[in-house]
Formats: structure tokens, C-alpha cells, sequence
């Protein structure tokens, strides 16, 4: 009597094994999103990124900014155009972090600032992005490794604090009135810009000689604190990309957007789906190993060989497919005489290979043999009785092979 087959077969998995299964990638999960919150929440709150004066992590400027106040320089960061242009005037120094960052409307409204205040503007890693506006006359070449460098200029600031860490953007000054300090491979990485319409223009390569881990070496301090220190108030601007006078002024163009689709994705997101899919990959390695080599499985019913044998030949006989029974024969017969006769298995389907070390076997044995190649690589049989011959001649062929 058959029975339905109602339960689960051993293919199947139950929910129980599936949340075994699963459970230990959404753990890992669970604790990558977990620590990435808990990261995010505590470098909101303490740190404030590159050239910040309010931070004191190693690429902050806390330290040369508190130097500055007990010097009595009043300081004010701002993180717009609008404050940083509101401040400016002749008493005041204005330091741009990242003045790559603005956009060409903001560094023209900069630039107009400059002239009407002809007060000192450092320019902190100023590139090709901004010399152009900002600096009238100067071009960047290509950026230098940051290495300590003497001052090699007669500007007063640079002879007093010596040598320095800097490096960075190198700049082009054909043309131009300027002082040029602090040369690496020939070009300066520091240029001082005097305009009688726009005051002083500070070109600073790299921003390593305001970093709280660089301050104490060298002539760095000595250098930063001139440079920022020559008027009573410094004003500190961190441009920001959420500025309102980046994204109303310079939304779009005449030709269209400014901006394509990946440059307007925070990099913060690519290092995140980088960090995901290295995550994956280790989950992927972890589970790999976790199931171990593969076992058999007991079938639920045992078919002899004989059986799938007869079962094949069946359906060769009902499609008529005495080509591919054939074929399968010939095949079989080989394989099984060719490492008989010396042949290697590779080439016991070459006829250049087998049949001249088959007729030298059979002709020593029993004299000249049949027509092996027609036996061996003929082509399809016409009828079933001439298939049935064909089986019992490889049969008598084998057997031949085997006692010569």
C-alpha cells in the first residue's frame, strides 16, 4: 500500500532550521549597524573634522586657535559665505580651510569681499579649482609630499620661524608680485600676494603647520601664529556644502546642472557600502566554512544499476536513437581497451592513436584483424539487428583485446 507523501523530505527545511541558518548573519548585522550608530553619535558630538579650531583630535587646530586667544586675537568661525563676507575688513584676518570647496559663484562673491575689505586671506590648499578667482595671477602645478622644508625667501614671517612642515599644492607666480617661500622641487608652497585693491593673499599648500599634532615641531607654531596673528581678529571660515549660498547661487547653469549624480553623493555613503561589502564577503566565508565538506544523503528508494541500465535502453529503442546507443558503445569499448593497449585514456577516441596499436596487438595474437575502424568509429547501425551485431562484435572485440 503507497502512502501520501504528506511530511516534509529531507530536502526541506523547517523554520527552525532556517533561523538557525540565518541567525548568526543578522547578529553580525545587527552589531555592524549597531556600532556604526554608536560611532556616529560620538563623532558628532566630539569631533568637528579638519582645521576646526574647536576640535582637539590630531587633524583639528584647537591648540593654535587657543594660542591666538591668550594672544588676544578674538576668533569667530563661521561655516557660510554670508558670515564669512559680513566680517571682513582691514583688521581682520580671514582664514578658508577648503576654498576648493565653493563653488565659482561663491568664490567671485568671495574675491569682491577681498578687495572691498584689503584685509589678509589665507588660503588653506588652494588648487585648480579656486586659484583662478581667488588669486588673479598664480596657477597650481602639481602637489608635493609634505616634508619639513626651509624657508629659502626674505618674507619676515618665514625667516623668523624657519623651517617647516609643508608640502602640498605648489604654485605658479610668473607674473606676479609675491613672495615665494618654502619651495619644493623648485615651485613654493607657500606665496604671499600683495594688492593694494584686495590687501594680503596668504597661499598655504598644505594645512599641516595649523594641525594640534604638527603645532610643536619645528618652526610650524612660529609660522601659524604670524600668519594668523597679524590683525586683532581672525575669522575662521569652514566652508560647508549646506551653505544656502552654494545651493541657491549654483543649482544650475545656463547649460544645465553643475554637478553630475555621483559628485553630489556625500563620500561618507561610499566608504559605508564599501565597509558593507566587505562585511558580506566575511559572512559569505564565515557560513562557507560553517557547512563543512558535503555528505551523502540516503536516497528513499535504492534503483540497482542494472535497472537505470535497462530503463536508458528503453528509451533509446523509443526514439529510434541507434545513432546515440551506438555512439555510447563505441565509446564504452574504447575506454575500456585503450589503456589495454598501451594508449593513455586521453586518446582512446583518436583513431591515429588507437587503431595502429590496436591492429600491432591483434596481429601478433591472431593474424591480420577485421575492419576495426568500422567496428570502432563506423558510422550508425541501419536497424535494431544490425545495433544487437554491432554490441556483440565490440563484445568479441574486447574479449579478443583482453586474451591476445
Amino acid at each position: 500500500m503507497n502512502r501520501p507523501l504528506t511530511s516534509a523530505t529531507s530536502a526541506s527545511l523547517t523554520p527552525r532550521q532556517i533561523w538557525s541558518r540565518v541567525r548568526g548573519v543578522l547578529l553580525v548585522l545587527a552589531l555592524i549597524l549597531n556600532g556604526g550608530l554608536t560611532l556616529a553619535t560620538v563623532r558628532s558630538a566630539d569631533h568637528h573634522g579638519l582645521l576646526d579650531p574647536r576640535s582637539a583630535d590630531p587633524d583639528g587646530s584647537r591648540a593654535v586657535a587657543e594660542i591666538l586667544k591668550a594672544q588676544g586675537v578674538t576668533l569667530r568661525v563661521v561655516t557660510s559665505l554670508d558670515e564669512a563676507t559680513a566680517a571682513t575688513g582691514t583688521d581682520t584676518t580671514l582664514l578658508v580651510t577648503t576654498p576648493d570647496l565653493l563653488t565659482v559663484s561663491q568664490q567671485s562673491a568671495l574675491r569682491e569681499a577681498m578687495k572691498a575689505s584689503a584685509g589678509r586671506t589665507v588660503l588653506v590648499g588652494a588648487g585648480e579649482a579656486s586659484i583662478p578667482f581667488l588669486a588673479p595671477g598664480v596657477s597650481s602645478a602639481t602637489s608635493a609630499p609634505v616634508r619639513n622644508r626651509p624657508a629659502d625667501c626674505s618674507l619676515p614671517a618665514a625667516t623668523r620661524a624657519g623651517s617647516v612642515d609643508l608640502g602640498g599644492e605648489r604654485y605658479l607666480t610668473a607674473g606676479a608680485q609675491a613672495d615665494a617661500c618654502y619651495p619644493a622641487d623648485g615651485l613654493p608652497t607657500l606665496v604671499l600676494l600683495k594688492d593694494p585693491a584686495a590687501g594680503e593673499t596668504v597661499l598655504v599648500g598644505s594645512p599641516d603647520v595649523f594641525l594640534n599634532d604638527r603645532l610643536d615641531r619645528q618652526g610650524n607654531a612660529s609660522l601659524a601664529l604670524q600668519l594668523l596673528g597679524s590683525r586683532p581678529h581672525l575669522i575662521w571660515y569652514l566652508p560647508s556644502l549646506s551653505d544656502p549660498s552654494a545651493v541657491e547661487a549654483d543649482a544650475e547653469t545656463e547649460d544645465g546642472p553643475t554637478d553630475d549624480f555621483l559628485s553630489l553623493v556625500p563620500s561618507g555613503w561610499l566608504w559605508g557600502t564599501l565597509q558593507l561589502a566587505v562585511a558580506a564577503v566575511l559572512a559569505a566565508v564565515w557560513r562557507a566554512r560553517r557547512l563543512g565538506p558535503l555528505v551523502t544523503e540516503p536516497l528513499p528508494v535504492v534503483v540497482r544499476a542494472s535497472e537505470a541500465t535497462e530503463g536508458r535502453a528503453r528509451l533509446y529503442r523509443k526514439s529510434r536513437a541507434r545513432d546515440r546507443a551506438s555512439s555510447v558503445l563505441r565509446a564504452a569499448t574504447r575506454t575500456r581497451i585503450a589503456p589495454l593497449l598501451g594508449v593513455p585514456t586521453r586518446d582512446a577516441h583518436s583513431p591515429e592513436a588507437l587503431l595502429p596499436a590496436l591492429s600491432a596487438r591483434l596481429t601478433e595474437a591472431t593474424g591480420e584483424p577485421a575492419d576495426a575502424r568500422g567496428l570502432l568509429f563506423g558510422p550508425a547501425p541501419a536497424d535494431d539487428a544490425a545495433l544487437v551485431r554491432l554490441a556483440d562484435q565490440l563484445d568479441a572485440l574486447e574479449r579478443e583485446v583482453r586474451t591476445s
